[in-house]
């Protein structure tokens, strides 16, 4: 095999730079990327068979490899704590060292309020922290997953802690949006990806109070009348009240704000809106209403998600409640795209009732088009029957293995990635949340193929996926699509000069 794979030829193009997915390549005639097609084919394929697999030459790939899109990706779980320590060192405020909830002060949050000289004692400014390794290490280590599982200590179950780093940094987490996406858009493109969709802002939701109280007497089990009857009212009020109006316009506008100046030729960057699940129901129909309304304001605003604990218990306890306000609204804005989490849930983690009905609510009540995480697959009820209809609506997963393990402790065979796509239910590989993982997308890339060894074929369809099952305009897909194309030829020229260029034995 390898001295097939070094007899295969080369078109003769010239590498006088580096690398690059991005850099403009002269056009290979369809007999040279054909041949550089089989050669990264059978490179790819020989690191994996291996009796160990050559991990260090995959990840090499895997970083190379043009990655298309990463469709779940929350933004402010996406910057890395050290980037959150830096803006906290611009904006002046300090830190706690320790905890003293007689003057409620919590070890690790940040303080943006000037204190009085005794309250202040304990706050301690970025640069005090950068000369203490000790409490800088705990710092980094309570903001993200460092450390969590590499050696003994006290800890809360991955979950919480999960969970916990976003209430850590979320004082800092909105400093400069565009900043943080210009930061994001750099390390995207750095390893090849060219398409963002990101969950960016939760919607403003506006309160009134006589109707907000009909709508939190709701519970998942009120009749489908009562349900319509409040939702229509809230509904009403919202499209006609100019406060509500007003939020949803300047929620609109800071979008536009954040998002400025990050497209270019070689890179999009598009947002989800969202609410969080975790509230009560009245806040949560106002927020998707907002939600909903904005899309119809800003065209950089592609859909809309639900997010937070799907095992906290108000998202237990109102999940039918929810995929029927999704169901509501999306009658009154038909074109509005979702894409909600789901099935982010495994046995152990609540009682086996929660897990027979999520993914499939999600898609047959909310008219979900794309499925966050859908890890309890194989617990819903009919599952088999679930699968088919996730492939006959070309409901398309999205998969998140390092959150997937980490919070869940699913991982490996146990993960049900092989069996959607086993019932040819297309799935997109995504990051989550990079930041607090200390991750990237090459790495789902790594941990995909070397867990799960698919071949070159799937692996490319699973990648252009990412820009297919994407909320773009059909005209922006059919522009990705070429630009994938691009990179896909570039990428197999290098591969097989990578391979050439190996000496032989």
């Amino acid at each position: 095999m390898k001295k097939i794979l070094l007899a295969i030829s080369l078109t003769a193009i010239s590498f006088s730079a580096p690398y690059s997915a991005h850099a403009t390549q002269p056009v290979v005639s369809a007999k040279a990327a054909q041949s550089n097609l089989l050669a990264t084919r059978a490179y790819y394929q020989q690191l994996l068979n291996q009796t160990q697999t050559r991990t260090a030459e995959l990840n090499m790939l895997m970083t190379m490899l043009p990655k298309g899109g990463d469709i779940h990706h929350h933004y402010s779980g996406a910057i890395y704590a050290e980037t959150y320590l830096d803006w906290v060192e611009q904006q002046g405020f300090c830190i706690y060292r320790e905890s003293n909830p007689a003057i409620k002060q919590e070890k690790f949050r940040i303080e943006t309020k000037a204190l009085a000289p005794e309250a202040a004692k304990n706050c301690v400014k970025v640069d005090a922290i950068r000369k203490d390794n000790n409490f800088y290490r705990e710092l980094i280590s309570t903001w993200s997953d460092m450390d969590y599982g590499n050696h003994v200590h006290l800890q809360y179950p991955p979950d919480q802690h999960f969970f916990n780093t976003f209430g850590y940094f979320s004082s800092i987490s909105k400093y400069s949006t565009n900043t943080g996406l210009k930061l994001l858009k750099e390390r995207a493109k750095a390893e090849n990806q060219q398409y963002l969709e990101t969950m960016l802002k939760s919607a403003p939701a506006v309160d009134q109070a006589e109707l907000a109280a009909k709508i939190d007497t709701l519970t998942s089990t009120s009749p489908g009348q009562d349900m319509q009857q409040a939702f229509a009212a809230y509904a009403d009020f919202l499209a006609k009240d100019k406060d509500a109006q007003d939020k949803i316009k300047a929620y609109a506008d800071e979008v536009n704000a954040d998002t400025k100046d990050i497209d270019d030729a070689d890179f999009t960057l598009r947002v989800q809106s969202y609410v969080s699940r975790n509230t009560t129901p009245s806040k949560i129909f106002a927020g998707l209403y907002s939600a909903f309304a904005a899309t119809q304001l800003n065209s950089k605003i592609v859909g809309v998600n639900i997010v937070g604990p799907e095992h906290g218990l108000v998202a237990l306890r109102d999940y039918t409640l929810h995929m029927q306000m999704f169901a509501f609204l999306k009658k009154q804005f038909p074109q509005v795209r979702l894409s909600l989490h789901a099935g982010e849930l495994n046995l152990g983690v609540v009682p086996p009732e929660h897990l027979l009905h999520h993914i499939r609510s999600a898609v047959e009540i909310a008219g979900a088009e794309r499925i966050g995480h859908g890890v309890d697959v194989s617990f819903e009820r009919n599952p088999d029957q679930l699968l088919q209809t996730l492939k006959k609506r070309n409901v398309a997963v999205e998969i998140n293995l390092t959150s997937n393990a980490f919070i869940l402790g699913v991982k490996d065979a146990e993960h049900p990635v092989t069996l959607y796509l086993r019932h040819g239910v297309p799935v997109v590989l995504t990051s989550d949340d990079v930041g607090v993982s200390r991750n990237n997308l090459s790495n789902e890339y790594l941990l995909f193929t070397s867990r799960y060894k698919p071949s070159y074929e799937d692996l490319k369809k699973i990648i252009y996926n990412g820009i297919e099952y994407s909320f773009l305009n059909p005209a922006e897909k059919q522009q990705h699509r070429k630009l994938l194309d691009q990179r896909f030829s570039n990428f197999e020229a290098a591969v097989a000069k990578l391979v050439q260029s190996q000496p032989k034995k």
